[in-house]
């Protein structure tokens, strides 16, 4: 007998030894959840000492509201027969330090029936740091989140398989889709059909490299593909990162449509414009040529005739002067009117209103159609504004002239809020201006233009047979 109580004195030392080596904190409880052992791990996470805490009931090391809750829950656990499992459902509960602080614990219980009675025994580790890590992560977390949802560019991050994993809202504001139905799916889904086999094989290209990011797309802009199926351009750049979670691939797009629209209306704007001053070339160099040349050419054989015949034929020389004279006028009178339709005279002695009073009068006696001006006589602008107005003017009249075929036109002019507006009304033939027109395209090109350039707008209205109304919109005041 005695030798085996020295067995059983020596085997509790060691057990003691063991307990109060162990990192985690052990405590035991009996049946009336008092406490009977206390390791030295438990000394240090609770603050009190084996002395003060044998004897005395568990829930000296509980928050005041989880007490209750706890005998409830070591009473179930006692019944249930099971040896051993976590405590809380999360696997962490709250301990309350001698201090009065409480703090967070992973804990596992398991009992026991011994010589002494039904015993508990909780292992413990405070895991105060940990939850305090995990507290700052989320937090970090969301406030990452935050700010890539407030970011005005779509962010995308997907895994090694493309399968997205982050979406913001910009992103969803762009393809359309909602992040809870993309999350998980493959980015082929925003790509249209043609581009997926192409951008796949850029990824895997991209992941070798050993870059860590760079732009997407030769000239730096690729197609997406909206949710109602829509194809897009988009500027975009891509990264990659190495996580424990294995390689995540983040792009940053940029809906460009507005800007690559614009850059197509500005080349094709470019274009009519170049085309619309050839054509003006054209008609120059064809009026010089037609009326002027011709009329030099021919004062050139009325001198020669003159040289040879004025000393043998002197009946016929007042004639013949009074012919060149004529002739002198007419050419006078074309580089006049040549002049006047590159730069008239009147718009810049007179100003805007008697210009296009000339215009629309010297418009009546050229064509015999029938012109009305409506304008306020006073009404006045400062350039490029009266400018651009008279040109308006004058290029719609040459279109009425040319081909409407009408016998009747207005012209109106107003100032209304923000600018001015002015009307070209006739009665003519009118026309689709939905289908393409040859003789008209260059025409109505530039009158678009001159107001364009002044960051304003043309209107045609026009249906066949129902005549053509030019309605133009002249911000004035507006930096061109």
């Amino acid at each position: 007998m005695l030798k085996s109580s020295v067995n059983d004195r020596d085997a509790a030392v060691r057990l003691a030894g063991v307990l109060d080596s162990a990192m985690d904190a052990i405590i035991s409880v009996d049946s009336a959840q008092n406490i009977v052992m206390y390791n030295q791990a438990a000394q240090r996470i609770f603050g009190w000492t084996f002395e003060e805490a044998r004897g005395q009931a568990l829930t000296m090391l509980l928050p005041e509201r989880y007490r209750a809750e706890h005998g409830d829950h070591v009473k179930r656990f006692g019944a249930t027969g099971v040896t051993s499992r976590r405590m809380g459902g999360s696997t962490i509960v709250y301990g309350l330090r001698k201090s009065g602080e409480e703090f967070p614990v992973d804990a596992s219980i398991s009992q026991m029936d011994t010589g002494d009675g039904h015993l508990f025994t909780v292992i413990l580790r405070d895991v105060t740091e940990r939850v305090r890590a995990e507290n700052e992560q989320a937090r970090l977390a969301a406030r990452l989140s935050g700010l890539l949802d407030s970011a005005m560019d779509g962010i995308i991050t997907t895994d090694e398989q493309q399968r997205i994993v982050m979406y913001n809202r910009a992103a969803e504001k762009i393809f359309g889709w909602p992040q809870l139905q993309v999350m998980g799916r493959p980015l082929e889904m925003l790509l249209p059909p043609h581009f997926r086999h192409s951008h796949a094989k850029h990824i895997q290209r991209f992941g070798s490299t050993g870059t860590t990011s760079r732009r997407m797309g030769s000239d730096l802009v690729i197609h997406g593909m909206r949710r109602n199926g829509e194809e897009f351009p988009m500027e975009a750049s891509i990264s990659h990162l190495d996580t424990p979670e294995g390689k995540l691939y983040t792009v940053i797009l940029r809906d460009v449509t507005e800007r690559v629209r614009a850059q197509e209306d500005l080349a094709n704007f470019a274009k009519q414009a170049s085309a619309i001053r050839e054509q003006e070339k054209s008609r120059v160099a064809r009026e010089l040529h037609d009326e002027l040349a011709q009329s030099l050419t021919a004062l050139k054989m009325d001198a020669i005739w003159l040289k040879d015949n004025i000393a043998k034929d002197l009946e016929h020389v007042p004639a013949k002067i009074g012919g060149m004279l004529r002739m002198l006028d007419g050419a006078v009178a074309s580089t006049r009117r040549i002049a006047a339709d590159l730069r008239p005279l009147v718009l810049d002695d007179l100003g805007l209103m008697p210009a296009i009073d000339w215009l629309v009068q010297n418009f009546q006696s050229r064509t015999g159609i029938a012109c009305k001006l409506e304008a306020d006589e006073d009404l006045e602008l400062g350039e490029p504004y009266a400018t651009a107005v008279f040109r308006i003017v004058q290029e719609s009249l040459v279109n009425v002239g040319k081909h409407s075929k009408s016998d009747r036109v207005t012209v109106s002019i107003d100032a209304v809020e923000g600018g001015m507006r002015l009307k070209v009304q006739d009665n003519g033939v009118g026309f689709d201006p939905h289908v393409p027109r040859k003789h008209e395209s260059l025409g109505l090109a530039g009158l678009r233009e001159r107001a364009q350039l002044l960051k304003g707008t043309v209107v045609v209205h026009s249906k066949p047979g129902q005549g053509t109304t030019i309605d133009a919109f002249i911000p004035v005041g507006s930096q061109p």
